[in-house]
């Protein structure tokens, strides 16, 4: 995942993107943006990271002063900073309370305090991470080989490294040993082996999707969903045998999904200012239930798992000027949006 940089897609550029998506219909249904902090603030900036345990949010900023700025996920008031870190996102293990940035090196420290433990010497470029509880292992990946370090979430130790096959976007785990990993430019999903740190196989999307940039999982029945950029779907697949179980369409641009299983719905946020909601019925039958209207821009999101609260981030930007395809950062308007019902 490329992070938005501070000229990123807006004015004209980011109109005709928006104005020329085929876009499923905004529906009424219960969720709707609650609140939008403009935080403000200088940097480009890519994912969004939720520790639902030590109430804070965490997201990456780059540009001429990296840090991650930490806000409290109930207020969304800043409660501090690790500075000097250029990353795209942050995870966090709450046995050990360590959190993690996929900065090179990777960036470690207390999620208490926020004081810094150590820095991690990484190869690849690290872009998004997962942090499974399974087995307490911090899951670093890279477009460039090695696709994936793991890292131990306890001493900051690297484990290993293994590759894919291709790029990877976003990892989840199952809880009971198994991790799968987006594969965005070969249209599948990675199965790996969270013990051995190999992969086991691959699933393929078959033609129903591409892109995949966005992956949920509802461990409970076994259902992946994979959100894709061409065409813009959901996928869902048999997590356990990679069988193609439905395809629903999403917005455009997407980036990111997560599933709540306290409410059996999946979400997938899109740079075309929505966030599309997935109800799962059964573990065979899926519908679209609402496609919320948020910012354009909003592509990334995380879920706060004790409120069912989605967060997402975006900011607004100049018309483009003097034949430039892309406009300017407005100073300060970067915000964090929360919907809920």
């Amino acid at each position: 995942m490329r992070p938005i940089a501070l000229s990123v897609a807006c004015g004209l550029a980011v109109l005709c993107y928006v104005g020329l998506a085929k876009q499923p219909p905004t529906q009424d249904g219960p969720y709707h943006v609650l609140r939008t902090a403009k935080v403000g603030g200088a940097g480009g900036f890519d994912y969004v990271g939720a520790d639902s345990d030590a109430r804070r949010l965490y997201v990456a900023r780059s540009g001429p002063s990296p840090r991650i700025n930490v806000f409290n996920l109930d207020t969304l008031q800043p409660v501090g900073e690790i500075a000097e870190t250029s990353a795209h996102g942050a995870v966090t293990d709450s046995r050990y309370h360590h959190a993690f940035g996929s900065s090179k090196p990777v960036a470690m420290w207390d999620t208490r305090s926020l004081a810094p433990i150590k820095k991690i010497d990484v190869d690849g470029r690290p872009d998004g991470m997962l942090a499974d509880a399974y087995n307490h292992r911090i899951y670093v990946l890279s477009h460039a080989a090695p696709n994936v370090t793991v890292i131990d979430a306890n001493d900051g130790k690297v484990l290993g490294t293994f590759d894919i096959g291709g790029a990877p976007e976003q990892a989840v785990s199952d809880g009971n040993g198994h991790i799968y990993i987006d594969i965005e430019d070969a249209d599948s999903v990675a199965v790996v082996d969270a013990n051995t740190m190999k992969m086991t196989g691959k699933y393929d999307l078959n033609g129903k999707g591409g892109g995949n940039a966005g992956l949920a999982i509802d461990a409970k029945n076994h259902v992946l969903f994979v959100a894709c950029r061409q065409p813009q779907a959901m996928v869902m697949l048999d997590a356990n045998t990679g069988k193609y179980l439905a395809d629903l369409p999403i917005g455009r641009g997407c980036d990111g999904a997560f599933f709540n299983p306290k409410t059996m719905e999946c979400f997938s946020s899109q740079g075309d200012g929505t966030l599309t909601v997935i109800k799962e019925t059964n573990p065979t039958t899926f519908m679209v239930e609402q496609n919320v209207k948020t910012m354009t821009g909003a592509k990334t999101l995380a879920l706060d798992s004790k409120t069912g609260h989605i967060f997402l981030i975006t900011a607004e930007y100049a018309a483009p000027a003097n034949g430039a395809r892309r406009g300017t950062m407005i100073p300060d308007s970067f915000s964090i949006l929360e919907v809920g019902k």
